[in-house]
C-alpha cells in the first residue's frame, strides 16, 4: 500500500486577519503552514500596531452590520461563518454591545485568533520578518502583510511589478474611559432602538449637541493643528475612512449628516427637543470600561485632540485610553498585477490577501485571506479550485480587484456593497403574493440578492 506524499508547507506572511484566517483555512484543510509575522521581533514594529498578537484590530473595534439580509457586509459575515472562518468564530465569542453591529473586544479577540492558531497541530507561527521576496524554494506564499508592509518588502514587491503602489490615509478613532463620561447629559441608546448580535438595543452613548455647540466644534475642528506628512501630501483619503476635520473642510453640515446625524435617537431628559447633531460612542471592550467615537477617526495633533473632544457635551471630563492618530495604507494596482487566484501574474508562486489587495474593511480583508488560504491549500493538495461565483459576496470582491472596476479609471479600494454583486431585478410581489410597495422593492431587492449569494456559496462549498 502507497501512500501520497505529504503536501509541502504554505507560507504565509503576516499575521493580521487576513493572514490569520489564510493560515487557519490551510490548516483545516490539512496541509501544513507557516505563519511569519514580524510583529514581536525585537526593534522591529508597525506605525500602527501596539502588541505582537495575531489579528490585532488597528482602527475600530467594529466588524459593521451584522444583517444578513439587508446588509451587504452582514452577507458577508454569513458566507464567512458557513466557511468556518476563525476571525468570525472568535468575534461572535468576544462581541460586545453595538447596535445592529458586530463589535468586539479587540484585546480578548485577538488573544483568542492567537491561541487557536498558535494550537493548531500544522500552525507553526514563526516571528520574524521577511525583507525582500521570500526565498525561491518557497512555492506556495500567501503576502498578507496589510498596509503597513515592511519597507523592504514593499521595495521588493515593486520592483518585481514595476509599478508604484497607490496608498492612503487611514486614520484612528479616539477611545474613551467609560467612567469619565457624564451621564447626566448623555444617554444610551442604539439608532432606532435596533437590537445587535447581543441583543442589546441600548448599545451607544449618545452626546447632544445644540446648533452653537455644534458650530463651536466645527471651528474648533477646522482651526485645530493638524499632523503633517509631507512626503504623503499627494496621497489621497478613502472615503469611508475621512479624518473628521476632513470631513468638515467638505462643508459645515457634512458631519450632521454623517457620523453625527441626529436621527432615529431621543433624548430621555427632554424627548420634545430634536439635538442639532450627535456624537456616538461605541463599546471597544468586553468589560465596558472603554468606548471609542464612532466615526472620529483624526490627524488633530494629540494636545488639539483632547482640548477639541471635551467640547463635545457629556465628555467635557473625558480621559483617554488612546488618542486619534494616522497612519499610511497601501495597495497594488490588482486589476493588473493579479490573476483570478490571486496570484501575482508575474510571479505565480507568491498570492496576496488582505487590504494590500484592494478591498478596504475588517471582514473584508479577512475574506480574502480566507478564500486566499482555500486557493493554496487545494493548490498544496493538487486539486483545482475556482473562486466562489459573482453572485456571492466573496466572489463579488474577487471581480472587484481582479478587473471589475471601470475600464480606464483608477482602481482605488472597495468595501463590499450590493452595488459589486450580479444585479436583479426588484421584486414586485412578495413569497404570498402580496405586491410590494415600490419604496420597499430597494430592500427586497437586496434579500433576494442576499439569499441567492448564500444559495450560490453552499453550492460552490459543498462542491467542493
Amino acid at each position: 500500500m502507497t501512500t501520497s506524499p505529504a503536501p509541502s508547507p504554505v507560507h504565509v506572511i503576516g499575521g493580521g486577519l487576513a493572514g490569520s484566517e489564510a493560515a487557519w483555512q490551510i490548516a483545516s484543510a490539512g496541509v501544513p503552514v507557516i505563519l511569519h509575522e514580524m510583529r514581536g521581533v525585537p526593534g522591529v514594529k508597525t506605525d500602527a500596531h501596539h502588541t505582537d498578537g495575531l489579528a490585532e484590530l488597528v482602527c475600530s473595534n467594529s466588524f459593521r452590520s451584522d444583517d444578513w439580509e439587508y446588509n451587504a457586509v452582514g452577507l458577508l459575515h454569513a458566507e464567512m461563518r458557513a466557511l468556518d472562518s476563525i476571525i468570525m468564530a472568535c468575534g461572535d465569542a468576544h462581541q460586545v454591545p453595538a447596535g445592529g453591529a458586530l463589535a468586539v473586544d479587540r484585546e480578548g479577540f485577538s488573544q483568542a485568533v492567537t491561541a487557536k492558531l498558535s494550537a493548531h497541530p500544522l500552525v507553526t507561527v514563526t516571528r520574524e520578518e521577511i525583507a525582500g521576496l521570500p526565498p525561491e524554494d518557497w512555492s506556495n506564499v500567501i503576502v498578507a502583510t496589510g498596509p503597513l508592509t515592511s519597507p523592504a518588502l514593499a521595495d521588493a514587491i515593486l520592483k518585481t511589478t514595476g509599478e508604484e503602489s497607490l496608498s492612503f490615509f487611514d486614520a484612528i478613532a479616539p477611545i474613551v474611559h467609560a467612567d469619565s463620561i457624564d451621564f447626566d447629559i448623555a444617554w444610551r441608546q442604539s439608532r432606532y432602538d435596533k437590537e445587535g448580535p447581543g441583543g442589546d438595543a441600548a448599545a451607544y452613548i449618545n452626546c447632544p449637541m445644540d446648533k452653537a455647540q455644534y458650530e463651536a466644534f466645527i471651528d474648533a475642528l477646522l482651526d485645530g493643528p493638524k499632523a503633517e506628512f509631507k512626503d504623503w501630501e499627494n496621497v489621497p483619503y478613502f472615503d469611508g475612512c475621512l479624518p473628521i476635520e476632513v470631513m468638515a473642510e467638505r462643508g459645515r453640515e457634512t458631519l450632521r449628516h454623517g457620523p453625527m446625524k441626529p436621527v432615529g435617537l431621543t433624548n430621555p431628559r427632554d424627548p420634545t427637543v430634536k439635538p442639532h447633531a450627535i456624537v456616538q460612542l461605541r463599546q471597544d471592550n468586553a468589560l465596558g470600561t472603554l468606548f471609542n467615537l464612532v466615526g472620529f477617526q483624526t490627524k488633530l495633533k494629540h494636545g488639539a485632540q483632547a482640548e477639541t473632544f471635551r467640547m463635545i457635551p457629556g465628555l467635557q471630563n473625558a480621559q483617554f485610553a488612546r488618542l486619534g492618530g494616522l497612519h499610511r495604507n497601501t495597495f497594488l494596482n490588482s486589476p493588473k498585477l493579479l490573476d483570478r487566484q490571486l496570484r501575482l501574474k508575474s510571479m505565480p508562486r507568491l498570492r496576496f490577501a488582505g487590504q494590500v489587495t484592494g478591498v478596504e474593511g475588517y471582514v473584508e480583508s479577512a475574506a480574502m485571506g480566507l478564500l486566499t488560504g482555500r486557493l493554496a491549500a487545494a493548490q498544496a493538495l493538487g486539486r483545482d479550485l475556482a473562486p466562489p461565483p459573482p453572485e456571492t459576496a466573496i466572489g463579488a470582491l474577487v471581480e472587484h480587484i481582479t478587473g471589475g472596476h471601470l475600464e480606464g479609471s483608477k482602481f482605488q479600494p472597495m468595501n463590499i456593497n450590493y452595488g459589486l454583486l450580479p444585479p436583479l431585478e426588484a421584486p414586485r410581489v412578495d413569497a404570498e403574493g402580496r405586491k410590494i410597495p415600490p419604496k420597499d422593492r430597494g430592500r427586497a431587492k437586496k434579500r433576494l440578492m442576499s439569499v441567492r449569494a448564500l444559495t450560490a456559496l453552499k453550492a460552490w462549498r459543498d462542491a467542493q
